[in-house]
């Protein structure tokens, strides 16, 4: 009898890790961005015959090539990163939040309207405080809204959010068309080009040193939320699980509605940063789908800011790098986009076997013998 059940053993066994070390969680992604490294070089290799090698090393330039690409670089990383923060508590709270779009949106919005009518009436300073506020109430406005229907009525906060972009996205069509200038050109163009009221100064002699600070201590200041405030402790228990929480006293619905508050106001904030410290427009492509690549970031690194650092300028950095190779190897924008699938799915693919065992029967112990 014994030996008819082991016999009919699968022969691979999926089993939760009740825990890993943090090293070989870490060691597990290193080999799994190799690996993708070497299947992408046989991609690149079998498609266009060119040298894998060199490949790289234009994936490298394209991101740290020059002083200007590694400063859009870092750019574009420390905007990411900013909506990964904003969007670790919700998702840590078990809250799916797909409304970064909108929140930044809004955010945007309310800073170019700000940065228009009050340019020349307030000085940089007061002007910059001023647009800060307004997009940190607003985004926070984007978020409380889905997470009081959440509290009160139960409704599906992952449709909720994902409407609220749309509705963000028409106030941006409306704005855009409000604004436009030239007069028919369907665009808002730079704001305050000649003045430049409302523009980030620059810092350290960086035009985006500001927005660095700015990022950084938002992600140390999530980071010390997270893992050391009181607030921070109930979000955990109340992602785990929220039976508990009530168990434990933890007031459900405030928890939700505040977390959310805090998400949608530091997404609001990503929306202030790209438009006062990156483009100085906006248009109903200014978040442009980071909402949703955000979203990779802050769970790849398990809600940990510090991580996302890391994860943010590892995606930034393969998106620079494919535009690089499509224009030094005349390749499509599909092949390089191929290439960053590629690592994608093999970093994505890492956190099954870190949270997983495959197991391989012992056919010898099966068979007896």
């Amino acid at each position: 009898m014994t030996q008819a059940t082991q016999h009919k053993e699968p022969l691979l066994r999926i089993v939760k890790r009740d825990g890993i070390a943090r090293p070989k969680a870490y060691a597990i992604r290193l080999i799994a961005v190799l690996l993708s490294l070497v299947v992408c070089g046989v991609f690149i290799y079998a498609i266009t015959k060119l040298n894998p090698v060199q490949v790289y090393e234009a994936i490298f330039d394209g991101a740290f090539g020059t002083n200007r690409r590694s400063w859009v670089t870092i750019r574009d990383a420390m905007m990411l990163l900013c909506i990964g923060v904003g969007l670790a508590p919700a998702f840590k709270m078990k809250f799916w939040n797909i409304g970064a779009e909108g929140q930044i949106l809004i955010g945007g919005v309310v800073t170019a309207g700000i940065m228009k009518a009050y340019g020349s009436a307030l000085p940089t300073p007061a002007l910059l405080v001023v647009m800060a506020a307004a997009s940190i109430l607003c985004g926070c406005l984007w978020g409380v809204i889905p997470a009081v229907f959440k509290s009160v009525w139960n409704t599906n906060e992952t449709l909720f959010t994902l409407m609220m972009n749309y509705v963000a996205i028409q106030i941006t069509s409306y704005c855009v068309a409000l604004w436009e200038n030239p007069v028919g050109s369907n665009s808002v163009g730079i704001i305050n080009q000649m003045t430049a009221y409302g523009h980030f100064p620059k810092l350290f002699g960086q035009s985006y040193g500001l927005n660095v600070l700015l990022v950084m201590l938002l992600t140390v200041g999530m980071y010390v939320y997270l893992k050391y405030s009181k607030q921070g402790y109930e979000i955990a228990v109340v992602g785990d699980s929220e039976n508990t929480a009530r168990y434990a006293g933890i007031n459900v619905k405030k928890v939700t509605i505040r977390t959310m508050a805090i998400s949608g106001a530091i997404c609001g904030i990503a929306g202030f940063i790209e438009v006062a410290g990156v483009s100085h427009t906006i248009s109903t492509n200014t978040a442009g789908g980071r909402g949703f690549t955000a979203i990779i970031v802050a769970w790849l690194a398990q809600f940990n800011t510090f991580v996302m650092i890391l994860i943010s300028f590892l995606l930034v950095f393969l998106q620079q790098g494919a535009i690089q190779i499509a224009t030094q190897f005349n390749l499509n924008d599909y092949a390089s986009e191929i290439i960053t699938g590629i690592i994608l799915f093999f970093i994505l693919s890492s956190e099954f076997f870190i949270n997983y065992r495959v197991i391989l029967r012992n056919r010898k112990g099966a068979d007896g013998k």
